[in-house]
């Protein structure tokens, strides 16, 4: 994924207001984060924690999801799979919901979707970040093969939200 910038994450948001995007919470490390091993960005308001926000790129555009979470699932000490990286945690996984675009917004029409805590799929796929013993099945695709598949379940997740 190509570097963005705080004006473009705030400008790729699908499923909030232009107010909303403006007041929500952009890291200030931007500059710091390992884009060339992102297929997203993924991070959680440090302030409230049962929000995150989604951004990648899609048909060569930014985009972005606003999501709400059923709060971290430390508290759960079961056993869950992301839908987007098939990586297991143990407590690690919560619902996320993303709000669905346009008309569907207003009517209070939402998507979720199991994702990793941390949002840190990208790392996970490639092995950068270890999320333990048995949290990735074994497979005999590639890596490339494993980031491809990401890649489509992110478009699919944002496909649902915007469609």
């Amino acid at each position: 994924m190509e570097p963005l910038t705080g004006q473009e994450i705030r400008a790729a948001f699908v499923n909030c207001t232009k107010g909303e995007a403006k007041r929500l919470y952009i890291p200030r490390d931007l500059a710091d984060r390992p884009w060339e091993d992102l297929d997203f960005l993924g991070w959680r308001d440090p302030q409230t924690h049962d929000r995150a926000y989604l951004v990648t790129v899609v048909d060569d555009h930014p985009r972005a999801l606003a999501l709400r979470s059923t709060g971290l699932a430390s508290a759960h000490r079961r056993r869950s799979m992301c839908s987007l990286c098939l990586t297991s945690h143990t407590g690690g996984v919560s619902l996320m919901v993303a709000p669905k675009a346009g008309r569907a917004r207003q009517q209070g029409n939402s998507v979720g979707s199991y994702l990793c805590d941390d949002l840190a799929c990208s790392l996970y796929v490639r092995g950068k970040k270890d999320a333990g013993v048995g949290s990735r099945p074994q497979e005999s695709l590639t890596l490339e093969e494993k980031i491809e598949r990401t890649v489509a379940n992110v478009a699919a997740f944002i496909a649902k939200v915007t469609g």
